[in-house]
């Protein structure tokens, strides 16, 4: 299940990018399992992972490649995380780079693994190089909706979409792919990200515009509070529409805001489609002092499971937001100048129940598939949002049968 439809739009080639998918055998019942994407020479990719410090071999490895050359392919797998297997990840996922390497006369560390999937099993590495060559063959710069198939997991639904930004006249793209449905509170990205734009951008600037867009974007979901071992989040730029992005320029700001856009898009696609979610919920924190307070007390609220579980029916309990709110650690909070509000309705002014707040009101907006939860703290001026979703019988079924 997954609130509301899905990612609207076309999604755009990016001119020095191809990709493929195929189904390895990784999975069973012929589900497609294994992507290849291609970057044309002189291409530069920036990442940011994972801070989980059980980080799996292929993230290790990602990082280790990305200092030492210019990636030229990724290749990644669905239904295996190559996680916690100490020195066998690491030597199993250098063996996949080591032959991909080979068969298309790149150097070793021009390609990157990346793997999601089952944590604590030996990667199946005769079963990705087996799918290779069925990969090259495939290449495609139409393949990116395949590609976000080939990436899933617990997804119900692939995640990709496009956006254009016109630069002096000139028309550039940004394209991305994602999946994620649980093992969702990123603590950099979330799960599997690859972006690409032919736009020219420095390796720099590339890795700071990166990291800002994911700092506002899934760096501010949750699903289940947990951080993966192998959420990577990749950014290429393929140099190819000959529009380069400057600081000293607006075209800054104009791709910045394209970027930003397109990964805040793709970031509450993922919590619309948490595992077993019926509902999608901005928790909106404003009035308050700086970010810091607004996140934590955003988090507490989205996180909580007595939270999630009255938004999963629909329960206008609304004093399981102010526990929330109390247990986030903000000190010196004056809890007399709090308002809350359900969507438009206020239930709570001044730090008590509004005297024209009835029950129904709540009820009402609590009916809902997407709710905005909002807080005001009545002592500052920033605002931050955290995205989420409900917790239902359905999270707790998947992920009891996720092996079995």
């Amino acid at each position: 299940m997954a609130v509301g439809l899905p990612l609207a739009g076309e999604v755009l080639p990016v001119e020095g990018v191809s990709l493929a998918v195929t189904a390895a055998g990784i999975k069973a019942g012929g589900e497609l399992d294994a992507v290849l994407i291609s970057l044309a020479e002189g291409s530069t990719t920036v990442g940011v992972f994972t801070k989980n410090i059980f980080c799996a071999a292929p993230v290790t490895v990602c990082k280790q490649h990305l200092e030492l050359d210019r990636p030229r392919c990724f290749i990644i797998n669905s239904g295996n995380a190559n996680a916690a297997m100490g020195n066998a990840g690491i030597e199993d996922a250098l063996r996949v780079c080591e032959f991909i390497a080979a068969s298309s006369e790149l150097r070793k560390q021009q390609v990157l693994p990346f793997s999601t999937g089952v944590i604590g099993e030996r990667l199946p590495v005769d079963k990705i190089i087996s799918a290779h060559p069925k990969l090259l063959a495939d290449l495609s710069t139409a393949g990116w909706t395949g590609a976000a198939r080939g990436i899933m997991t617990t997804d119900t639904r692939p995640k990709a979409c496009s956006k254009q930004v016109l630069i002096n006249g000139s028309r550039i793209t940004i394209t991305g792919i994602c999946k994620g449905s649980g093992m969702i509170r990123p603590d950099m990205a979330t799960l599997l990200v690859y972006l690409a734009t032919d736009a020219s951008v420095e390796k720099d600037l590339l890795q700071s515009l990166l990291q800002k867009a994911v700092d506002q974007s899934f760096n501010r979901i949750t699903i289940d509070t947990d951080t993966s071992t192998n959420d990577s989040c990749m950014l290429s730029a393929t140099h190819k529409s000959g529009i380069s992005i400057d600081t000293a320029d607006e075209s800054l700001d104009l791709f910045s805001t394209a970027l930003n856009a397109l990964c805040q898009q793709m970031a509450q696609e993922i919590v619309r489609d948490g595992e077993g979610a019926t509902k999608f919920v901005e928790v909106k924190v404003q009035q308050g002092r700086d970010s810091d307070e607004c996140l934590a007390i955003a988090y507490a609220i989205a996180e909580s499971p007595l939270v999630k579980t009255a938004l999963f029916a629909s329960d206008a309990n609304w004093g399981r937001i102010v526990m929330a709110i109390g247990k986030a650690g903000v000190q010196d909070l004056d809890t007399g100048l709090i308002d809350i509000y359900l969507g438009s309705v206020r239930i709570v002014h001044n730090g008590e129940r509004d005297p024209d707040y009835h029950e129904e009101m709540g009820s009402e907006v609590m009916q809902k598939e997407e709710i905005v939860v909002r807080i005001s703290l009545g002592r500052g001026r920033v605002a931050e949002s955290v995205w989420t979703c409900d917790l239902s019988h359905d999270y707790i079924q998947i992920n009891a049968e996720y092996r079995t």
